[in-house]
């Protein structure tokens, strides 16, 4: 399993960016997939998912401002991040699901990469005036 991650840049407050995770060894249309981030000092905070059944995860966080979406086809998954904050400064990575990203586990920055077992280098997101 091979997953690269694409995307990321300086950004205003406000801005809008879209990272894109290409997967290899893996089908999107069939494992749940997600997007974490990192800040360093802070561990993992799960930010978005997407089920195969079609249902979605954000986090308290980010939602309403990011969507996250996938192309079968393509066997990419997007992040597509609106509004953002100085807050969402982050390494952000794509990610298999292997939990429910609502257990305190996956909630837990310093264990929530127990949640998955596959994820992407990581791509920068940094939002600054």
């Amino acid at each position: 399993v091979y997953l690269e991650d694409n995307g990321g840049g300086l950004v205003q407050p406000g801005g809008s960016l879209r990272l894109s995770c290409e997967a290899s060894g893996l089908s999107v249309s069939t494992q749940d997939m997600g997007w974490i981030r990192e800040v360093p000092g802070k561990g993992l905070e799960w930010v978005s998912a997407l089920y195969t059944d079609g249902s979605t995860y954000y986090s308290d966080s980010v939602k309403g401002r990011f969507t996250i979406s996938k192309d079968n086809a393509k066997n990419m998954v997007y992040l597509q991040m609106s509004n953002l904050k100085p807050e969402d400064t982050a390494e952000y990575s794509c990610a298999t699901v292997e939990a429910d990203l609502t257990a305190a586990a996956c909630r837990n920055p310093s264990t929530a990469a127990i949640c998955f077992d596959y994820e992407s280098r990581g791509t920068q997101v940094t939002v600054s005036s």
